[in-house]
């Protein structure tokens, strides 16, 4: 019977031990300390690779997205944004950089501030 219970007793230990170093998965919050401000990284961003004509979300645009050239409207849109983005299913007529991905991804998750 001790032939069993000390290996489990350590086994156990040793799995205790695994839980408390790695956190939950090992995986880290890409927004952990990421402050996202809609002036200086998201407007720019929309300006740049999402209103750039009547086609995409500048002004006059009726595709399904519609016009994304002020904080309103963008914010109106905010979670089908974030998940067009995420999925990678926008922008269709180019790409953003991975910071700019994870800048609109973050900004949706803290509320999407008009700062």
């Amino acid at each position: 019977m001790k032939k069993i219970i000390i290996p489990c007793i350590i086994s156990t230990l040793f799995l205790l031990a695994a839980c408390s170093k790695g956190g939950s998965s090992g995986t880290t919050d890409p927004c952990a300390g990421l402050t996202v401000k809609f002036s200086t990284n998201i407007q720019p961003t929309v300006n740049t690779s999402c209103a750039i004509n009547a086609s995409c979300h500048a002004a006059g645009s009726v595709n399904s997205g519609g016009p994304l050239t002020d904080y309103n409207k963008i914010f109106a849109k905010r979670a089908e944004m974030k998940f067009q983005v995420e999925s990678g299913f926008m922008p269709k007529t180019g790409s953003i950089t991975a910071t700019e991905k994870n800048n609109i991804i973050c900004w949706v998750n803290s509320g999407a501030p008009n700062n």
